[in-house]
């Protein structure tokens, strides 16, 4: 018996789903496939929904609901270990997987909410009190420490750093991350070629800042060149690459 589900926006199918297993209270590990695939169908008929690539995935669970439906009339598979095959099985491990990451960005957002709360109050100390060190008298701080106690001490400290060392790690090099941005760079290469409609790709590397930026800038041009805005053309094998904006070619 098909239930009254009143329209609201979900997150995707499978919170439609949960949405009506919690409804109908049903075990999520024991779905009354035919109940809730009705159910799930007459929410779908009353939907009002302009953007058909978020309809696409509800009308993709509703096919997927349906072939359960149909494999749960047939006689039960059977698998290599001789076990029969639950149909939804699958479908149980997606909603429990779906269920789990949706209650972490309940909690995520809990905790977004209680940091909003904190506040924290800037120093409030005079100049001359964060300005002032308490002076040391190295007479009484050394006491009765002779050279070659310092120099034992010394070379304890040293030692202790030597075996913090990772012998591997440590020889590792630095890797620098370069911030460029696609849309930018995309925009720019392209207006660049359509002002000077015929150049050489030697000459637009050449402005390039950095080799990161060369290799952003080559694969722009293939991605200019599949899209048919630019043609490519090199007449031996040896020559220079002319790019072409595609108008005038």
């Amino acid at each position: 018996m098909a239930i009254t589900v009143k329209l609201q926006a979900f997150e995707g199918p499978l919170d439609l789903l949960l949405h009506l297993i919690d409804k109908n209270k049903v075990d999520i590990y024991d779905i009354p496939i035919v109940e809730i695939t009705e159910q799930y169908l007459d929410y779908i008929r009353q939907m009002e929904q302009s953007d058909m690539n978020i309809m696409s995935e509800f009308l993709v669970m509703a096919a997927t609901l349906l072939d359960i439906k149909c494999r749960m009339l047939l006689p039960k598979e059977v698998n290599e270990e001789g076990e029969e095959e639950d149909p939804r099985a699958e479908l149980v491990e997606k909603l429990l997987e779906y269920k789990m990451y949706k209650y972490m960005s309940y909690e995520l957002k809990d905790r977004q909410i209680d940091a909003g709360r904190n506040l924290f109050k800037a120093p409030t100390l005079p100049r001359e009190i964060e300005e002032y060190r308490e002076p040391v008298d190295y007479e009484q701080l050394l006491g009765s420490l002779t050279l070659g106690r310092l120099q034992r001490i010394f070379k304890d400290v040293v030692k202790k750093q030597e075996d913090r060392i990772d012998p591997i790690r440590s020889h590792y090099g630095k890797i620098e991350k370069d911030e460029i941005n696609m849309d930018e760079k995309s925009a720019y290469i392209e207006a660049y070629i359509e002002e000077h409609r015929r150049l050489s790709f030697r000459e637009l590397l050449q402005k390039q800042n950095s080799k990161m930026e060369m290799i952003v800038a080559f694969l722009i041009i293939l991605e200019l060149m599949k899209v048919g805005k630019i043609f490519i053309e090199q007449k031996d094998i040896f020559d220079d690459i002319m790019i072409m904006y595609a108008e005038a070619a």
